[in-house]
């Protein structure tokens, strides 16, 4: 064992500099390699798993550095890969098995101890192994960060998903192919405390890269269907060249065999739900010159996504949640896209709805099928999301008889001239009644039930601009006193329907003679 640190420690003083760079995983995998493991031996050593950590015969400790690979008397042949070296913390490596150090040192790297499990013997042997190889770590350690220091203003991190293979780059104009173990390392392993927030399609998580620039990671799920893939650069490949001011720019993506990442800017002021209802204290709030510039900027995102792209991107979850807020609270529309992929990847599935109840307009609901006039009733939610503050379902108010669905709660305040009564407290009466009542009005015509009545978002993002609100507003107003005079005297005759039961002369002739 003491002839294997040595000759560990003579092999890595001959590498170059360059290679000390490479992380844990790979440098265990090559291992792997090279040690001719046969059958199911070390199966869980695995590349793409998130940790080594977790792979067996595998010890490390709380900082999730390697310390042990306890591989005792496991017959491996072989040769020893001069990667192990770049374990700095190893302090624990195998005896009983017979290696080659490979060519700059070809004698047998085996250990001179035969290994029987508790023996004294083995003991010593192992002690002085363990010694011999901190020693040895110790100094190797030293000599790579003078080697780092010499060359870090000449040498970047390069990041591999494969043994051997280079990080590639696509040419979807400025997108980058990311490494797994480079977004691995800027989550801090896919930490929970990084999580941003999650949804159908996964979670996010908050991470930073070698140059300090900070990330939002979507990792994916339900992707790992024959030919996922190319459909996944499909539709990576749609969005990155859907490029606007108000829609959230795709930095970069990555994939593998059992993975699918997308990677965003950070939003510094994350979304805006959180700002109407998660800030914590002394955080600013939304003002309302704040939530009309949301209103805007997120209908022109989606005009773009409408009539600007070809083919056109259907986003099919509008809501606060899902749009975020910039360092200057300015509005960008996020997870576009990316439901039109999920559908396609559900080969087995004809048709599936995704969205959030109470955000999913009722044709959707009903037959599975979008347009962009299911956008359109989406961000009408949003608009009275934006008034209220309050989620789009909320069944707290069962208890007040009210309205579970947000929509049908403002319906029916607006019918009683009470929309002040609606708006949100945070605003503190900073608001002005003319725009309030333009931005319900938009929004009660963007939720209309018929999916034919709503306004196209081009045309909403005129309605905002104060253009053709006043005529479309009076239009509707006519079909909802014809709806309202269709249901009353509907409700009149089930009314009546039911006292015909209990009918007075029914009873009377029924009654005892």
């Amino acid at each position: 064992m003491r002839k294997l640190g040595f000759a560990l420690l003579v092999l890595v003083v001959s590498l170059p500099c360059f290679l000390a760079s490479d992380r844990q995983g790979d440098a265990l995998y090559d291992m792997k390699q090279k040690l001719n493991v046969t059958g199911g031996q070390l199966s869980d050593w695995n590349q793409n798993q998130v940790n080594p950590c977790t792979w067996n015969s595998v010890i490390c400790d709380n900082n999730n550095n390697v310390v042990q690979v306890t591989l005792a008397a496991r017959g491996f042949t072989g040769v020893l890969s001069p990667r192990i070296g770049e374990l700095q913390y190893l302090s624990v490596l195998f005896s009983g098995n017979h290696l080659n150090c490979g060519p700059n040192f070809p004698h047998s790297c085996a250990s001179s101890v035969s290994y029987q499990s508790g023996s004294h013997s083995s003991k010593i042997g192992l002690i002085l192994g363990t010694v011999g190889g901190v020693i040895g770590l110790l100094i190797v350690g030293v000599l790579f960060l003078i080697c780092n220091a010499r060359r870090k203003s000449h040498l970047r991190e390069v990041f591999v998903d494969v043994a051997g293979e280079d990080d590639r780059r696509i040419a979807f104009g400025q997108l980058k192919r990311f490494a797994w173990r480079e977004l691995q390392i800027a989550t801090d392993n896919f930490n929970e405390r990084n999580v941003l927030g999650q949804g159908g399609f996964g979670k996010v998580y908050k991470g930073v890269l070698p140059d300090a620039t900070k990330i939002a990671v979507k990792r994916l799920t339900d992707y790992e269907s024959p030919g996922g893939e190319a459909a996944f650069l499909r539709e990576v490949e749609l969005i990155s060249v859907a490029v606007h001011r108000n829609l959230l720019r795709l930095i970069g993506f990555c994939t593998t065999q059992t993975e699918r990442l997308l990677v965003y800017p950070f939003m510094q002021n994350l979304s805006v739900a959180y700002r109407l209802r998660e800030f914590k204290p002394g955080e600013p709030i939304l003002d309302w010159p704040a939530r009309k510039r949301v209103a805007i900027g997120t209908a022109r995102g989606l005009e773009y996504l409408h009539e600007h792209c070809n083919p056109k991107i259907i986003h099919r979850d509008v809501k606060a949640a899902n749009v975020l807020l910039d360092e200057d609270f300015e509005p960008v529309v996020g997870d576009f896209g990316l439901a039109k992929l999920v559908d396609v990847q559900k080969t087995s599935v004809t048709t599936q709805v995704r969205g959030t109840m109470g955000h999913i307009a009722p044709e959707y609901l009903s037959t599975g099928k979008s347009s962009e006039r299911t956008d359109v009733f989406g961000y009408g939610i949003m608009l009275l999301e934006l008034v209220t503050g309050q989620r789009a379902i909320d069944f707290s108010r069962l208890e007040e008889e009210e309205e579970v669905l947000l929509l049908d709660h403002v319906k029916k305040l607006q019918r009683e001239g009470q929309l002040d009564s609606i708006v949100d407290g945070n605003l503190n009466e900073n608001y002005d009644d003319e725009e309030l009542e333009m931005i319900i009005q938009i929004a009660l015509l963007c939720t209309q039930a018929s999916p034919e009545d709503r306004p196209s978002m081009s045309e909403v993002v005129r309605m905002l601009e104060g253009e053709g609100l006043a005529e479309r507003w009076e239009e509707w107003q006519q079909v909802e006193v014809t709806r309202r005079q269709e249901y009353e005297r509907m409700q009149r005759r089930f009314d009546w329907g039911e006292d015909s039961v209990y009918n007075q002369e029914a009873i009377e002739l029924s009654a005892g003679r």
